[in-house]
């Protein structure tokens, strides 16, 4: 390594000002984001991403599913990659640094190291993932999962969004860049995030090294009912779906109610047909969402989900299906211990802390060495336009995420 610390060549206005870029591509008029994967606005966002990185002699490929990779060949073409990076898709009410910083602080790191006269012997890859919000294509992290394997490209090009658009069908209207394979070999992935939780700006600490991801579990309930006139069907004669999807989410509160407050319990989504004033409602279709960071805790209320939903669904009938299921993630003592010692080395107060929401690199963790990057966010608000993060605590992840990135490629002038 050069005698100068490369992440002294870390622009803080740069990194700055690519995130106020980045954020007009689906901009609202809140100042948040709604850029939504496989979108005219996400196939935007990645044009201006290969637009900054090709003057910094990078390569951008894309993969099967649609992931795309900004690539700085490594000086030794038979070792594997080092990764870094996020998602640039948001929800639909977002904000411009969930995701967005992941892959901005990947770019920054790189020209930084490029700027301090150094190449690395393994290739570095920034890389934005495909559809982690799941808000258009459900469930998310479709690209992650892909690539580490845990997802077959058939089931995930098959996924329609709610106009019956699907996966394949977006991605063909994607830029198109020259293709690498799905899966393949990665030595290590280091993924630089917002908190999204309000520890490290409570706490005045400006980097969080990530210790693992709580786990999930996610499900779409459907209750079926029949419809009826409202001022002519008698109560004792009706099949109520709304009645009933309301009986089943009070049973699910109560399963999940715990004294420590550590599960986590979402019905986020709540659809009600034929959503007419004077009809009794014939279904609902609500979203489950339940995390822990305990495995077997987990475990024993997801497996419970299905019993609770058909002993409450009274007249009606129920249909339950499990979309998605993640254990909890511990990330590599190595891999923290090096992220631990390149804060230290620069000076930056920084904690150990686990992610309470789920992330890219809980697939990548499947693959190879992975670990995480926090820094603290405003409120701990994120999923929402009123997301905010500082520009010195944008700047302080991502010198600590190039030093990271210079150990692990082997970066040398």
């Amino acid at each position: 390594m050069s005698l100068a610390r490369p992440s002294r060549f870390v622009d803080q206005d740069r990194l700055w000002r690519r995130h106020e870029e980045l954020a007009r591509f689906g901009a609202t008029a809140r100042g948040g984001v709604n850029r939504q994967a496989l979108s005219p606005e996400d196939a935007a966002a990645r044009l201006q991403l290969v637009d900054w990185a090709r003057p910094l002699g990078l390569t951008a490929k894309s993969d099967a599913v649609g992931n795309l990779f900004l690539v700085l060949k490594g000086r030794d073409a038979a070792l594997s990659p080092v990764l870094s990076g996020s998602h640039i898709d948001s929800q639909p009410t977002g904000g411009r640094f969930d995701g967005a910083y992941g892959v901005l602080a990947a770019l920054e790191a790189v020209e930084a190291l490029l700027a301090a006269g150094l190449r690395p012997r393994r290739s570095i890859e920034v890389v934005a993932w495909m559809n982690e919000e799941g808000s258009r294509y459900a469930p998310g992290m479709m690209g992650s999962a892909a690539f580490a394997g845990a997802r077959s490209l058939a089931d995930i090009l098959a996924v329609r969004d709610a106009d019956g658009v699907s996966v394949e069908a977006a991605l063909a209207c994607m830029p198109s860049f020259p293709p690498v394979d799905l899966p393949r070999p990665v030595h290590a992935y280091v993924e630089a995030h917002i908190e999204q939780g309000p520890v490290l700006e409570r706490e005045g600490f400006p980097v969080g090294i990530v210790t693992g991801i709580q786990g999930k579990r996610t499900y779409r309930v459907t209750v079926t009912g029949e419809e009826a006139h409202a001022g002519t069907a008698p109560r004792g004669e009706r099949r109520d779906a709304l009645f009933a999807a309301m009986d089943i989410v009070s049973a699910l509160r109560r399963l999940t109610d715990d004294p420590e407050g550590l599960v986590r319990f979402t019905v986020g989504a709540f659809t009600v047909r034929p959503n007419a004033p004077s009809v009794v409602p014939s279904s609902v279709v609500f979203s489950i969402d339940l995390r822990h960071y305990d495995a077997g805790i987990l475990a024993s209320l997801g497996d419970r989900v299905e019993t609770v939903c058909e002993t409450n669904a009274g007249v009606c009938h129920v249909a339950v299906e499990e979309l998605s299921r993640a254990d909890p993630k511990s990330f590599p003592v190595s891999m923290r211990d090096r992220i631990r010692a390149a804060a230290g080395a620069l000076g930056i107060p920084h904690r150990d802390l686990p992610s309470a929401a789920g992330h890219d690199a809980g697939y990548l963790h499947l693959a190879c060495e992975t670990g995480m990057i926090f820094v603290p966010c405003r409120d701990g608000v994120s999923h929402r336009e009123d997301e905010w993060a500082e520009p010195a605590a944008l700047a302080d992840g991502a010198r600590v995420l190039t030093e990271t990135l210079a150990g692990l490629a082997d970066c040398a002038p």
